[in-house]
Parts: structure tokens; sequence; C-alpha cells
């Protein structure tokens, strides 16, 4: 097989994406697939590596940092060169004539769904219902014109289940993995009690874009409900983005720090797996790498008791509450009171469930599927 990765919309925080689609070319190639990865930049440039070319298109900044593709032609130039088998798009907007060119010529398409686009712009806007008439034009015209539709959840496949069985288009949920050998707990000390305590802080984290659509201030405001109550709290928060400034005023005096983008995902490990809870709280999350990271380092999570994040989290790591700061403060003081050993080795096991060699041997059956090859094993 050839298949051919395009993500657009990519920029400095957009850790997420990255992170998914890298670790899914790395499976491929390990596979025996010739692999190609197009995104935006700058300028145009071309980069030989061990996982195959990745070909830099240029593109402008579209705000935060982001750089968008708005000229799917000089992608189909590309893609005539690299002739792949199957075509991956993590874009529902501006590459959709990829589709089209993909369809005359006879190659696969797949769609990686990564969001929900009717609840992540009710939550980037704050309107619910003006725009999910054209969301669901948009997803029907989806639906016609990909060969498949992949999504990370249950929750992500419930956009598209009615519209893609009315167009005879496939519906393959594929969760994410986790690195588990980047993301592991800390090393007990030797003759250190497991639940000993340096002081009664509860130390809260979280990690994510700062953006509206992200609920980081639900995280924020978790916490200071919480100092509120007199809990001695404090909430590490790692990321950036362009609402700081309003999550700076949301949080007050209440003891929360700003850390900005950690780069080093050393660092970035240590300071999650130091936490006693991770604070994951999106409710229009469609799959949520940040939970299965916090749990690899065997880090309780609290999040929403709706959206993909909570498909990922059980009784045994976790719990979950309705997106509002007193109800998640409920949920955290409750994850609190229990044996933090127990928590942390219960929250490990349930992130070594979800690794990337299954989401990579799942992805490269609907590739082999879409481009007509025989199933791979």
């Amino acid at each position: 097989m050839r298949i051919a990765q395009l993500a657009n919309f990519i920029g400095p925080a957009s850790g997420g994406m990255k992170t998914a689609v890298a670790a899914l070319g790395q499976g491929y190639v390990a596979a025996g697939v010739e692999r190609l990865l197009v995104v935006p930049g700058p300028v145009d440039s071309v980069e030989r590596t061990a996982l195959g070319d990745v070909v830099q298109v240029r593109a402008p900044r579209v705000g935060g940092g982001y750089r968008l593709i708005v000229e799917p032609w000089r992608v189909t130039e590309v893609l005539e060169r690299f002739a792949p088998t199957s075509v991956e798009l993590s874009d529902k907007l501006t590459l959709l004539p990829v589709t089209r060119w993909a369809r005359r010529r006879g190659v696969g398409t797949v769609l990686f769904s990564h969001e929900q686009l009717s609840d992540m712009f009710a939550m980037r806007s704050g309107f619910d219902t003006g725009a999910r008439a054209s969301i669901a034009l948009l997803n029907r015209v989806l639906v016609r014109s990909f060969d498949s539709v992949v999504v990370t959840s249950s929750y992500a496949e419930s956009e598209f289940a009615r519209v893609a069985a009315s167009a005879g288009c496939p519906v393959r949920r594929v969760p994410l993995g986790v690195d588990l050998e980047t993301f592991h707990p800390e090393p007990l000390r030797p003759g250190a009690a497991r639940d000993a305590r340096d002081d009664d802080v509860l130390r809260l984290v979280h990690v994510g874009r700062l953006s509206r659509e992200k609920s980081p201030h639900l995280a924020v405001a978790t916490a200071v409900e919480l100092h509120r109550r007199g809990v001695p709290v404090r909430l590490d928060v790692y990321g950036e983005g362009p609402h700081l400034d309003e999550l700076v005023e949301v949080a007050g005096r209440a003891p929360v720090t700003f850390h900005g983008f950690v780069a080093d995902r050393e660092e970035l490990r240590a300071r999650v797996a130091a936490a006693d809870v991770a604070l994951s709280v999106c409710p229009g999350e469609t799959f949520g790498l940040a939970v299965l990271e916090a749990l690899a380092c065997g880090t309780p999570v609290v999040t929403a008791d709706r959206g993909g994040a909570r498909e990922l989290v059980d009784v045994t790591s976790g719990a979950w509450a309705a997106p509002y700061p007193a109800a998640l403060a409920d949920a955290v003081l409750d994850l609190a009171a229990r044996p933090r050993h127990h928590l942390r080795a219960s929250a490990r096991r349930r992130a070594e469930r979800f690794e990337w060699q299954t989401s990579v041997d799942r992805m490269l059956a609907v590739h082999a599927e879409v481009a007509g090859l025989a199933r791979v094993a």
C-alpha cells in the first residue's frame, strides 16, 4: 500500500492531532507501507525522512499560529507524483476537492474525524443551535465524498451514524493509543510509604490548548470552586492558546499557575505524574489523548460525564460528573478520598489497554478496504 496522510490546520498547539498522525505514520512504515505526509507551512519544501517524505505546502496563517492549506489543487499535484493507493484526510472543509480527484483515479479515501463539528462550534461560539442545520448538511456531503469515515469514540460516531448509513458509507471506530514508554508513573522511592505526602495540598493538573472548545475555563473554575470551599488545592495548567487572559481572570486569587506549553515530553510526564488528579473535563472531546497520557502516568482523571473522554475512564481509574464546576469539584474530592496507590496502579492498567499498535492495525485494515486490497490481518 501507498498511504498519503493529509494533515491540514496545523499549529503549535495542535499536539493531539500531531501525535496521532505521527504515531499512525510510524506504524504504517513499520508495516511496510510507503507513506507520504502533506502539511501546511510557510514555504514549499520536501523533507526525506525515515518515515517517508514530508511535503510542506505553502499556506497562510489563519490565527493562533495555525496555517491552513486553501489551494487544494496544490495538494493534488503532490498526490499525482506520489500515486497513493489511499488518502487519509483529517480536514473536513478546504481539502474536500481532493476526494473528487481521488475518486476519478480510483484512489481510496478515508476521513479521520477528530472532532464533532456541532459541539465544537457550539463551545467555541457560544451558539448551540444556529449552525446545526449547516453542519448536518456538511456531514451528508462528507459521507458521500469519502469511501470510509474513521471515528475514535462512540460519541464521535453519533454524529455520522444516521447520515452514513443512508449514504452507504462505512463508519469505523478506531480508538487511539498512548505512548506507554514515554508516559509512565514516577517510580516509588525505596522505603517510602505508598500513601506518604509531602503536604496536604490537593495537586491538580490540566494539559491542553487554552481555547474555548477545549473547556480549560471549566477546569480552572473547578479549582476555584475547591478553593472557595476551603480545600487546600493547587492547579498547574500546561498549554497555550488565545484565551489565556480570560483564564487568568477566571482563576482570580485561587492557586492556579499557568506554565505555558511544555515541549519536553519527559518534563511534562514528570509534572503530570506528580499530580494527584488530572482535570480533562471537556464535554465535547471526541477522544482525549491527554486523558490517556495522564492515566499512563498513573494519575487518575476527572472528566465530564459526556463526550469521548468519558469513554476512556472507568470507576477504577477516575471519576466523572456533569460539566459544571460544583459537580466536578465533588468528583475530585470523591476521587481524592480513595487510596492513592490503588488509584495510580489502576490508572496505569487502564492506559495499557490502549496501545498504538492496535490503532495502527485497525487503520491499515481500513486503508486496505478502501483501496480494494485484501484485508490486512
